[in-house]
Order: C-alpha cells, then sequence, then structure tokens
C-alpha cells in the first residue's frame, strides 16, 4: 500500500479523560476522538470503501464514521499520535490482500502408504470377528 496522508480527512474532538490523574484529569482535556469518514473520503477508491465497509462492519456507525478513542495518555498529543497511528493500523490490515489457500498436493507413495494401513487395520478387524458358519 502506497503511503497516503488522511490527516486533512480526521476530525478530532477532545474531552477530559477518566481515570487516574487526580486533579490534572479534571482540568485538562486530553482524551482524543478521531473520526473519519468513510462513504466521503477522497483518498480512497470505491474499491477499497466496499472492502474497508466489510471489514470494519463493526466499527463503523450507521453513516460510515469509524471512530477511535485513545486516552491512555496524560498527554493530549500523545493521545492524538496514538489514535492516528491506531488509525494507519487499521488500514493496512484492513487493505491487505487475503492469499487464498491452496490445499497441499500429497505424493503418490504418501497416498498408497495411508491406504495401506488403512487396509491392514481393516483386515485386523475382520479377524477379530467371530465366525460362525
Amino acid at each position: 500500500m502506497e503511503a497516503r496522508d488522511f490527516s486533512a480527512e480526521f476530525k478530532f474532538r477532545h474531552s477530559r479523560s477518566s481515570g487516574s490523574g487526580g486533579q490534572h484529569v479534571n482540568k485538562v482535556a486530553t482524551r482524543v476522538e478521531l473520526r473519519f469518514d468513510l462513504p466521503g473520503s477522497t483518498l480512497l477508491t470505491e474499491a477499497e470503501k466496499v472492502l474497508l465497509q466489510k471489514r470494519w462492519a463493526n466499527r463503523l456507525n450507521k453513516e460510515g464514521l469509524l471512530r477511535l478513542v485513545n486516552q491512555e495518555s496524560r498527554s493530549q498529543l500523545r493521545n492524538k499520535q496514538a489514535a492516528i497511528a491506531q488509525f494507519y493500523e487499521l488500514l493496512r490490515r484492513g487493505l491487505k490482500r487475503v492469499k487464498k489457500r491452496r490445499p497441499p498436493k500429497i505424493n503418490p507413495a504418501a497416498k498408497a502408504k495411508r491406504l495401506e494401513a488403512k487396509r491392514q487395520q481393516s483386515e485386523k478387524k475382520a479377524n477379530r470377528r467371530k465366525f460362525f458358519g
């Protein structure tokens, strides 16, 4: 995937973070919410949008907005950087091509050996049967 800068398409909202931090938490809006409008993106092709719509189905809201929240750090800047990194990781994984599984080829000798072992097991069990004749 070629490098694309989506920063112009991000919308950020900041709010007070929950959790520990004492007075700092009550004063500073360090929690960062990144919003990305998938249907409105100009940097993604229609095929990429359809693929991401499918792969991000449980992450998108009804309007097709992706919402990422980060409040790990006490710094708004670090939380913003972490949210952006999370977005690019999601994008990378979402656009990654999945290789189609091809079953392995079984060589004829291995197949013959397996069938012979099955035949011997079958004979062994057949010989255990009581013969009433």
